[in-house]
């Protein structure tokens, strides 16, 4: 097995925006939402799915800051209030253990070299075979039925 890191997303950027008021969110692009059912409103900082009743913020989030065709931004959930960004080495979180994903491998320039779609179950072995590839540097993991960003994926380890 490769090593390897899934990182939730630097919640500093969305911080100002906890607690600001619906019509405040909606000035800049996001709104608030209160969690009906769980799984469903999977948190990109903490990596979990929000649980029922709690508040996440729906936003748009530019997740491949790349100068290539292949930048990408959508929709993503945050929840209200989450302060630090989940680290997993070499372990996949439940909340993409449980999904159907697209992986997508690119290289250090930002462009894709190879894609597929797996079972979150699978994605350990995934991870490998996308990392076997020396010219692949980074894996963006997506949930294949939404298609939102989920998650990227780093070689290395605990580091």
């Amino acid at each position: 097995m490769s090593g390897f890191v899934i990182r939730g997303i630097d919640p500093a950027p969305f911080v100002p925006l906890y607690g600001l008021s619906d019509a405040a969110l909606r000035e800049h692009g996001a709104l608030r939402m209160t969690v009906d059912a769980s799984p469903g409103f999977p948190c990109r900082v903490s990596l979990e799915d929000a649980m029922v009743g709690e508040s996440v913020l729906l936003l748009n989030y530019e997740h491949l800051p790349v100068d290539t065709p292949y930048r990408s931004r959508h929709a993503i959930f945050i929840r209200e209030g989450e302060a630090q960004a989940a680290h997993y080495a070499d372990r996949v979180p439940p909340q993409l253990a449980i999904r159907l994903l697209s992986l997508r491998g690119f290289d250090a320039a930002g462009m894709m070299r190879d894609a597929d779609v797996v079972a979150g179950r699978d994605l350990t072995a995934a991870i490998d075979r996308f990392f076997a590839d020396p010219a692949i540097t980074y894996l963006h993991a997506h949930n294949a039925k939404p298609g939102c960003f989920a998650a990227r994926i780093d070689r290395g380890s605990a580091a």
